[in-house]
């Protein structure tokens, strides 16, 4: 048992402030966590010092001090079964056991020890606890399994109640490094807000979310995190694509991990059913332990709204620089604090086109490409309504209003390093756009254009079709032939400052733009590649991906020789993903 000690350290009139020093005689470490609180406020975000080294996963166990579970509600009815949910941010649900025996897809080393602190070994997750575990036949230590209540607007349109259909929430662990993880399983079966559906996923959708997670990762895009993927042949039935002709597929289960699960639907289903004491609770909780900096500021709620629509603005921005599309930016599958959360029918470019839409549910391409930025503007716009018991009309317009102008700051930020340019320059959205012209007007791929430029030398790239270095590119090359080229190189050239390209030191340009430009992405017919081996029970492509999707920004011997930097196949461009999953 975790004990607390409680000093009472200040009087003021109609306050008490109290710091709260949990010391928690876990076996293998000691943690004292501190943290403050008033009695008509929840504790604040926790500061953990923690010493301990990596655990055995039988010994392992959730973190005692839980402020999520003491300071939000968990609905009373403890039976799972479907139901509209009132006053209640939770509600208790326990992972369904499979009916088939789990297998180990694969896991991610890295998450392992430095989120849970877990020895990774061949031994641990070849271990028939390891699969019961991150599969959810059995619940670790300390675990209190719940699933979150929230709605959100789906495709422009208020749902009303949505919630984890298919995730339960098990805990949170404080890891070594004082970094709070909220802990799901998603796939794991039914819960009070599966509506139609069973509860699970199938292990071509799971496949996609787990490497996904851990690519964008090591992109730097932030993003929620993968530990595992599991499998069972228990056999989950689909139409894939709304055609009327489902069929059995495999199990497949993620165990995933964010800091917070929270979003902006969160807060929308407490402001449509006008739960507001519940809804000023929630936002406190959040901004205590998400935005500390802000708990005692007197304009917190305004100020936090701020902070979001500056963090979402330049995640839109990140997402815009390496090609990808979420496919579903409904206002419930936008984080509160921004991150990449839920990976459905997503897809990342192939050849430069501002209008691909990855979602083949998504008639109207309300979603594409080039939609982003707007439509996370419209989901701060009703993140704005559902805060307006807390912010006022006038503050909350005129923050939203400064969005596009710190997206576009965010954006172009970036571009100007994926082009190698220092400092700013007022013709630089220009060159950037007109770039981005020439890519699509020759089908040039995104990614690869960047990167050929990022990895050919100025002398050959002055050389043009001359060069041995041009000809083996396969995507700049395109590029280049277009009647826009020379005056577009002229100009990049002299935003460089290449005076003399024949005297001009292009080491320093490569190098910079090679840490910015990735040689490596989880296009999607790599990904299908992956899901068709492992549905006849070979993981090894996953596996593959997953160590190249590491290193994004390094050449790699095995990836070069699996064709990851190669140009897609014909076929690449006739694969289709949808919500179904």
């Amino acid at each position: 048992m975790a004990n607390t000690i409680l000093l009472v350290l200040i009087y003021l009139p109609m306050t008490v402030l109290s710091i709260h020093i949990h010391y928690c005689p876990l076996q293998y470490h000691q943690c004292y966590s501190v943290y403050f609180s008033t009695p008509n406020n929840p504790p604040n975000a926790s500061v953990c010092f923690i010493n301990k080294p990596l655990q055995t996963l039988r010994n392992w166990q959730f973190s005692k001090h839980n402020l999520l579970y003491h300071h939000l509600p968990i609905e009373a009815e403890k039976r799972n079964f479907v139901r509209q949910v009132k006053n209640a941010i939770f509600s208790t649900c326990y992972p369904t056991p499979l009916s088939q025996p789990p297998k180990l897809v694969a896991a991610s080393k890295e998450v392992l020890e430095n989120a849970l602190d877990l020895k990774y070994s061949d031994s641990l997750i070849q271990s028939k606890y390891f699969l019961d575990f991150f599969a959810g036949q059995v619940l670790p230590n300390g675990s209190t399994p719940i699933s979150h209540r929230y709605g959100g607007h789906q495709f422009g349109h208020w749902a009303g109640q949505l919630g984890d259909g298919r995730a339960v929430m098990l805990g949170e662990y404080i890891s070594n490094k004082g970094i709070r993880w909220a802990l799901q399983l998603k796939g794991s079966g039914k819960t009070p807000y599966s509506r139609d559906g069973d509860g699970r996923a199938v292990l071509r959708s799971s496949i996609r979310e787990y490497l996904v997670s851990e690519a964008m990762y090591h992109l730097g895009i932030p993003t929620t995190r993968a530990a595992s993927i599991v499998t069972s042949d228990e056999p989950i039935w689909r139409d894939q694509f709304y055609d009327g002709h489902p069929r059995a597929e495999k199990a497949g289960i993620v165990l995933r991990l964010a800091p917070s699960w929270f979003r902006f639907g969160s807060i929308e289903i407490l402001h449509y059913n006008q739960e507001f004491h519940l809804l000023n609770r929630l936002v406190d909780v959040i901004i205590n332990l998400h935005y500390p900096h802000l708990s005692d500021d007197n304009r917190k709620y305004i100020k936090f709204y701020a902070e979001i629509i500056n963090t979402t603005a330049s995640l839109i921005a990140q997402w815009q620089s390496v090609g990808f599309t979420h496919g579903v930016c409904n206002t419930d599958n936008f984080s509160i604090l921004s991150l990449t959360i839920d990976y459905g029918p997503f897809g990342f470019l192939d050849e430069y086109n501002d209008d691909f839409i990855s979602n083949t549910s998504d008639d109207d391409g309300r979603y594409r490409f080039r939609f982003q930025p707007n439509v996370a503007y419209f989901n701060l716009d009703k993140l704005r309504i559902a805060l307006s018991s807390l912010i006022s009309e006038v503050d909350g317009q005129k923050e939203l209003s400064n969005y596009k102008r710190i997206y576009r700051r965010h954006y172009l930020h970036i571009m100007r390093k994926k082009l190698g340019l220092k400092g700013s320059n007022k013709k630089d959205t220009k060159l950037i756009t007109q770039m981005l012209k020439m890519m699509k007007n020759q089908k040039a791929d995104f990614t690869m254009t960047f990167r050929e430029l990022s990895e050919i030398d100025i002398q050959s790239i002055n050389n043009g079709f001359q060069s041995e270095n041009i000809q083996k590119s396969w995507s700049l090359s395109k590029v280049m032939r277009d009647n826009e080229w020379p005056k577009w190189i002229q100009n990049y050239l002299e935003r460089l400052n290449v005076t003399n390209w024949k005297l001009y030191d292009d080491q320093d340009r490569q190098l910079r733009m090679q840490e910015v430009n990735p040689r490596y992405i989880l296009r999607n017919y790599m990904a299908q590649i992956a899901i068709n081996k492992a549905n006849i029970g070979d993981f090894s492509e996953v596996r593959n991906l997953q160590n190249t999707l590491l290193n994004p920004f390094s050449k790699q011997r095995n990836a070069e020789r699996l064709g990851y930097a190669a140009p897609p196949p014909v076929w690449a461009s006739q694969l289709r993903v949808s919500c179904s999953s």
